[in-house]
């Protein structure tokens, strides 16, 4: 297969799995109460898995705290769900995508720079100050990156669905069973380049 039409392959792969998009159900009832319960109250509505994480200890890596349908079953069939985003110095959220709900986030504190990739290819960024809001279209490509070398950044991110799913690039491109002969034509390098690559990616 020649180097243009390998890459072509690739893309269309990496394209089609950033693009596949879908969106929660309509529910006919006030909410969806799992079989395991059988007394609804308060609790069931309320969830507290983020109270240890908000003004707690800063991690050394970026660290993504979820609160969908999963870890908070009352969001099942309410089409919402949040996420926590912590970015010490120099931290990055990968190239990522939700194919199941648009992402609205809310900058809590320090600096933020953003990155959003339409289906045209065409590239947004912006950085933003305490305060600001950056939205993440649905299925769309996107990435954070904190580039301040001494300050921490958090977010508090809102999606569209309770189960918004995430397709991570590196993941998508590298982890799968595309072959490596592939991708090192795709990306005019050699098999032990992208075995290096993999091998990164999973340690």
């Amino acid at each position: 297969m020649a180097p243009k039409n390998a890459f072509s392959y690739v893309l269309a792969i990496v394209l089609a799995s950033l693009y596949i998009v879908a969106a929660d159900p309509d529910i006919l009832v006030d909410y969806i109460v799992p079989p395991n319960v059988t007394n609804v109250t308060a609790d069931y509505f309320t969830y507290t898995g983020l109270r240890d994480v908000i003004g707690g200890a800063q991690p050394t890596n970026f660290t993504l705290t979820m609160a969908t349908m999963i870890e908070f079953p009352a969001l099942n069939g309410q089409s919402v769900s949040y996420a926590f985003l912590q970015f010490p110095p120099l931290s990055v959220n990968t190239p990522h995508s939700h194919p199941r709900g648009s992402e609205i986030l809310l900058l809590l504190s320090g600096r933020l720079d953003v990155f959003l990739l339409d289906t045209n290819l065409k590239f947004f960024t912006k950085t933003l100050e305490k305060g600001d809001m950056f939205l993440f279209p649905k299925g769309l490509m996107h990435y954070q990156y904190n580039s301040d070398a001494k300050n921490q950044a958090n977010a508090l991110s809102a999606f569209g669905s309770a189960n918004f799913g995430r397709v991570s690039v590196p993941e998508a491109v590298f982890n799968t069973s595309v072959p490596d002969i592939i991708l090192a034509k795709s990306f005019n390098t050699d098999v032990a380049s992208i075995q290096k690559i993999k091998n990164g990616l999973g340690s």
